[in-house]
């Protein structure tokens, strides 16, 4: 009886310990969903004094562990609880979750299917096997996996909406689109969805009806950044930029260090010339990329740094975050020789647009005995003039844009391309995922994107030593393939029209010198800005023609020359216009005015096709460059400075010296076809021997390594 009595009050002691424990668990999670990790986290640990096995307590210890970011410290709980039971599915679902976090998606996959081998009915765990099967770039059989969700659970909306995100990275737009309005029919006020029925409405360049959704999820959560950041993004589409500044702003002021966000937002200040502070938020932004923090896309410092190594650290944070380098599809085999070199050349842009303006002439040019040329269309579908010129100068035109980028790689792989071409880079509507997954053996970039794709996936860079000297290397990933003259492209069959302008029609005055700038107005600095006023200073009467691209930037630029003490009438804008017609109506200026530190590039080539000098300012990096290239090839070399003040003092020389002038201009007029920048045919033949080397490196199982094309064994 004795050791009976004992029993009992064993028990009984033990029943007591058990609701203390119970009640502060209760306690604790109470303080967890008030926000009170800290609190929360000291009570747990008193409970796990007296039952270090408690799993309910251990659980709730991971999670605050990972809402504090401790994403090691949580994984190694539920290590923990699941030596005590190895067979816990929930367990196992929340640490693939950490796991993912992590970027760990092979592990966290491995941790889902586990729980699913232990419950195969586990909603959860099947939603999240998609999503780490769509982080590791399988989004094909992630759809399996909400389809079974689904299945079991025909109103699951997460799975709705993670299905659509699937969809939407195999680029089925019309499907991702129902996939997130049945999730939205379930929960109206699913906030998830209606951004992400937004994203998809962008891609299917319905600008409109994208804003209008982001707008619903506004109403529902009014300061959500990421929402903030599309519909500012679908403001931009439709050049309501001053309103898209506002929407980054009020992102910014959530979030400050939201990924890419504060680059972009100051890249749209720019674009509305708002110079408010300007000079302080680059410095911090360049800093802020010096401490690996990826806050802007790599294009959005082009116009604002020189620094080639601020700006090879951008693209490196963007690709690290946007598209690193996927192993999804195998290695590719060696290929065998081929007769003709197969060169694929992706880009969005074969219509009316700078990149076709410059290169239709070398794709009718290419010597088709030698080269096979594939091009891969992922714009909008186009039968505009420059479509219809270039699509037929292709052995195979492949519309791909409804492709995903593990669709077009193997496309490519199974055409057998030798030599992909990126004509995008990091620009608008480009697909830089397509050569993450390698769509050929060798990957080019070239003339879309002036600067380093950051990218190991990239092999070369077509350039010229004007661009990047050799003391410039480092600031690249790429090797560089050098080009005598020039890198860049042009069609010496771009149409002037012979319409002769007067001079009231484009709003100019009737006497005075007009210097012009046709450039974007985000490539118009300050210190730019204050040149171009301390010229017209010195030049009476003269004016400062620019290209119109918004109404922000017009006015504001008005008030800053207004503040430097110039009439703001001598500011005169240009619409746009048809490409003939406005390569004709360079006639009326007298000298173009080049930016840095992001230069003119097809609009230094316009304005030189059509006859106008360009005065320019060599900088470090390729953006900075890109004009010194094109004097350098037509042999006006005395129209490159090398400093502001330099740049300032010709401008007022040339403007002051009429017959110096009209020297340059009839150099000008002299060299346009007899030398190499217009000279399309030799151009062509110096890109092919280029290639050529470059496939000769590769069938002779050599490692991609700087290069320049030996003009003398062209002939």
């Amino acid at each position: 009886m004795k050791l009976k009595n004992s029993g009992t009050r064993r028990s009984k002691l033990k029943t007591s310990v058990s609701k203390v424990v119970d009640a502060k668990l209760k306690a604790a999670l109470m303080l967890h969903k008030q926000g009170q990790l800290e609190q929360a986290e000291v009570i747990i640990n008193d409970i796990l004094r007296y039952q270090p096995q408690y799993i309910d307590a251990l659980q709730l210890l991971a999670v605050i562990a990972s809402q504090r970011n401790n994403l090691l410290e949580a994984v190694e709980i539920f290590g923990r609880v699941l030596k005590i039971n190895p067979d816990h599915a929930g367990v196992l679902n929340n640490r693939g979750v950490i796991l993912a976090k992590m970027n760990l998606a092979e592990q966290a996959l491995e941790s889902s299917e586990q729980a699913l081998a232990i419950n195969p009915n586990f909603l959860d765990a099947l939603n999240n096997r998609g999503k780490f099967l769509c982080q590791l770039g399988r989004a094909e059989q992630a759809l399996g996996s909400y389809e079974q969700a689904l299945a079991i659970n025909p109103h699951f909306v997460d799975a709705f909406n993670n299905r659509g995100n699937a969809l939407l990275k195999l680029n089925l737009f019309d499907q991702a689109l129902d996939s997130f309005e049945r999730a939205i029919v379930i929960k109206p006020s699913f906030v998830e969805a209606h951004n992400n029925k937004g994203n998809t409405l962008m891609k299917l360049r319905r600008y409109k009806l994208a804003l209008a959704s982001y707008k619903v999820a506004l109403e529902i959560r009014p300061n959500f950044p990421e929402v903030l950041y599309n519909y500012g993004n679908t403001l931009g589409r439709l050049n309501r930029l001053k309103e898209a500044l506002e929407s980054y702003a009020q992102a910014l002021k959530e979030t400050p260090d939201y990924v890419f966000l504060y680059g972009l937002w100051l890249h749209t200040k720019m674009m509305i010339c708002d110079w408010s502070d300007v000079e302080n938020q680059i410095l911090l932004l360049t800093e802020k990329i010096e401490q690996d923090k990826p806050l802007a896309q790599p294009f959005q410092l082009l116009g604002i740094t020189s620094s080639g190594a601020i700006q090879r650290k951008a693209a490196e944070l963007y690709v690290q975050v946007e598209c690193p380098a996927s192993d999804v599809l195998s290695e590719i085999p060696k290929l065998p020789k081929h007769d003709k070199i197969r060169i694929g050349y992706f880009s969005a842009d074969f219509h009316n647009h700078a990149t076709a303006y410059l290169m239709a002439e070398l794709v009718e040019l290419h010597d088709k005995s030698r080269f096979e040329l594939i091009a891969f269309s992922f714009g909008p579908e186009s039968n505009d003039e420059m479509r219809q010129r270039m699509a037929g100068k292709f052995d195979r035109f492949i519309e791909v844009s409804h492709l995903s980028d593990k669709e077009v790689a193997l496309q490519s792989r199974g055409l057998g391309i030798d030599i992909a071409i990126d004509l995008k880079g990091h620009t608008m509507d480009s697909r830089p995922g397509i050569f993450a997954l390698r769509a050929a053996p060798v990957q080019v970039s070239y003339l879309g994107y002036p600067g380093t794709m950051g990218a190991e996936y990239i092999d070369y860079l077509i350039a010229d030593s004007t661009l990047i000297p050799e003391t410039h290397q480092q600031y690249y990933v790429e090797k560089i393939a050098y080009l005598p003259n020039s890198y860049q492209v042009n069609d010496s069959k771009r149409v002037i029209a012979e319409k002769m302008f007067t001079r009231a029609e484009l709003g100019l005055p009737e006497t005075g010198f007009v210097f012009c700038c046709f450039n974007k107005s985000y490539k118009v600095t300050p210190s730019v800005f204050d040149s171009w006023m301390k010229i017209l200073k010195r030049i009476e009467g003269s004016v400062l023609w620019l290209f119109k691209n918004n109404e922000e930037a017009v006015s504001n630029l008005r008030k800053e020359a207004e503040i430097r003490g110039v009439d703001p009438d001598r500011l005169v804008f240009a619409s746009e216009m048809d490409l003939p017609e406005h390569l004709a109506r360079h006639r009326l200026a007298d000298l173009f005015l080049d930016t840095f530190p992001c230069n003119a590039h097809t609009t230094a080539s316009d304005a030189l096709w059509a006859g106008l000098p360009v005065l320019t300012c060599l900088g470090e990096s390729f953006a900075s460059r890109v004009a010194a290239s094109l004097l350098n090839a037509i042999d006006l070399p005395e129209l490159i400075t090398s400093s502001i003040e330099d740049y300032e003092a010709l401008a007022i020389e040339l403007a002051l010296d009429t017959e110096r002038l009209k020297g340059i201009k009839k150099q000008l007029a002299d060299n346009r076809l007899t030398t190499a920048l217009f000279n399309t045919a030799l151009f062509t033949r110096h890109i092919e021997a280029a290639y050529m080397e470059i496939y000769r490196r590769y069938q002779a199982d050599l490692v991609p390594e700087h290069f320049y094309v030996d003009v003398g064994l062209l002939r």
